[in-house]
């Protein structure tokens, strides 16, 4: 039986994959290995790199032209500046994968004791030229994980590679490419004597630096109808476009999603049911709870300074002039994106697995506090109520927020908005947010699905199910609340009304895009300046039809 890769290369005949070669321009990429080309190969983690390094290694050998070898570096990570250590591992890495292309007939035993004759610490490059002299056609190499090295040990590989450069084709490997999450103009290597080298210094033999990019909503298709052949189980057609909002066809996510919903969620193992986007969206939250190690990974970046450069100005909305090499670097993580809008976050799941993140311990804290006094009996969310909730907890709260969020405290209303809301809707809704660099303003639509359900006197704790997934109202039926809640802050020098007059279109335009039943502005003000008391009365202004509830949060030290 077939099933949806998320882990490794799917060179595994019993992965449903998108043929990999077709991922790129392999065209291009043969020309550059015609003309005797080294190069870079870059891409996000997971996105199917060594997926197609592996295609076109088997490609080249079958073809015979070249001996193509795949080769990864990781192996040397652990030698930092001790590049005798590191290059025995490299050595080691090469000789093996190449008795695995050549099999019997490569002497393996032979090429192990010529390299131990060797002292210098160019010996890559001398085994290197042994390897040409040996293989009596054409090498073509592939370095994975060339970015694992650090310090010293990523600078001398560089240099070696780059100092065989002109004994190629008959003395050195004809074509290398490098592959790894960046550019290699984009590597800072540190010394051990505390110089900053750049990558592109190191290596300036390379010609072109390719992108892997994400799936289309094609290849998002074709590789889900796989699974329908296989199996008979069909997806609806809105299942494709929901993929694409929640994972901009990253590949890992887009398997792990299908995974999910066709494997993990037990009811759906029986073929006959059909998969809809209710599913999908269930699956979705379920990925983001289990914090799976490659969404461990994204969160582990955003302690980095380079990451939180840019992510903080998103969250907040702000405008502001980017660092160029930190930009590039969280474009090359996957982070972020370039659109016609400017830079966003990568794809909704990532944009909800931040705020999470950062919010952690708040989340766990709401466990504590809140009981779903804002479930209403016909199973609804009592949105005065919720928000009256948060009000309280953050007029007394905030400056324990404040501690917990080290590096994002500018956007602690935000985040702590954020967190309190997925927790109290995991029961049974999700949260799409909206927030991008300029706006001023982060958006929040929550769609909460109930039936006619009147037993909710459970704790917050073991949150109810979605009344969806078990048949809450008539027949199995189920309502959507849309709700609108936008956020905006009052800094220094801003007044009251001239925010409220910016602030009033935008909620009411939010709103009617979405259909959205009710539609809320929280207020926060940063320098104190309106004086607003914890137990003010809320006003109610309608604007283009929409009736907006203003929330006015005066207190607060972040």
């Amino acid at each position: 039986m077939k099933h949806f890769n998320t882990a490794g290369p799917v060179n595994q005949p019993d992965a449903y994959k998108i043929d990999p070669l077709t991922r790129w321009n392999t065209e291009e990429i043969l020309g550059l290995i015609h003309e005797k080309k080294y190069f870079i190969l870059h891409a996000p983690r997971q996105t199917g790199k060594t997926s197609c390094l592996l295609a076109l290694r088997d490609y080249l050998n079958k073809e015979g032209q070249y001996f193509s070898v795949y080769v990864n570096f990781e192996v040397g990570q652990a030698w930092r500046h001790n590049i005798k250590k590191a290059t025995d591992d490299l050595v080691q890495e090469i000789l093996s994968r190449t008795r695995g292309v050549i099999k019997d007939e490569f002497p393996f035993h032979e090429a192990i004791a010529y390299y131990k004759t060797l002292a210098s610490e160019n010996s890559l490059n001398e085994m290197l030229e042994y390897l040409s002299n040996l293989i009596k056609k054409p090498i073509v190499m592939f370095i994975d994980e060339i970015d694992a090295l650090i310090g010293d040990t990523l600078l001398s590989v560089l240099r070696q590679l780059r100092s065989g450069y002109d004994k190629r084709p008959v003395n050195f490997p004809s074509s290398i490419i490098l592959c790894g999450v960046r550019d290699i103009k984009d590597y800072r290597i540190h010394t051990s004597n505390q110089e900053i080298i750049s990558g592109g210094s190191a290596f300036n033999v390379k010609t072109e630096s390719l992108r892997l990019g994400n799936f289309s909503k094609e290849e998002v298709i074709e590789l889900y109808n796989q699974h329908t052949t296989e199996t008979g189980q069909v997806f609806t057609e809105e299942c494709f476009e929901l993929v694409m909002e929640y994972t901009d066809g990253q590949p890992w996510l887009v398997n792990a999603l299908a995974r999910e919903v066709t494997h993990k969620m037990v009811e759906n193992r029986d073929r006959s049911i059909i998969i809809t986007t209710e599913k999908m969206e269930r699956a979705k939250e379920r990925l983001i709870l289990e914090r799976q190690t490659h969404l461990d990974q994204l969160a582990d970046k955003l302690d980095e300074p380079r990451v939180r450069n840019i992510i903080l100005p998103m969250v907040l909305s702000e405008n502001t002039q980017f660092d160029k090499d930190d930009t590039e670097y969280c474009i090359d993580l996957g982070l972020i994106k370039r659109t016609s809008e400017g830079l966003k976050i990568a794809n909704a799941i990532y944009s909800e697995i931040i705020p999470r993140e950062l919010t952690d311990l708040g989340q766990t804290n709401f466990l504590h506090n809140f009981q779903p006094k804002w479930i209403a009996p016909d199973g609804s969310i009592c949105v005065k109520t919720l928000l009256t909730m948060f009000k309280d907890f953050w007029n007394e709260n905030s400056g324990m927020m404040v501690c917990n969020i080290q590096g994002y405290k500018e956007a602690v209303p935000q985040l702590f908005l954020q967190a309190f809301l997925q927790r109290v809707v995991n029961g049974g809704g999700y949260i799409n947010r909206e927030y991008g660099l300029g706006r001023k303003r982060t958006d929040l639509h929550i769609k909460w699905m109930y039936g006619q359900i009147t037993n909710y006197n459970l704790q917050i704790t073991n949150p109810p199910p979605a009344p969806h997934i078990y048949g809450g109202g008539k027949g199995g039926e189920y309502n959507i609340q849309n709700i609108i809640i936008e956020l905006k802050i009052i800094k220094k020098g801003i007044k009251y009304a001239s925010l409220l007059k910016e602030a009033l279109p935008q909620t009411a335009n939010y709103a009617q895009i979405n259909g959205c039943d009710e539609a809320h502005l929280i207020i926060f003000d940063r320098d104190k300046s309106q004086k607003w008391k914890a137990n003010q009365k809320n006003e109610i202004i309608k604007h283009d039809s929409i009736k907006i509830e203003i929330w006015k949060l005066g207190r607060g030290t972040w």
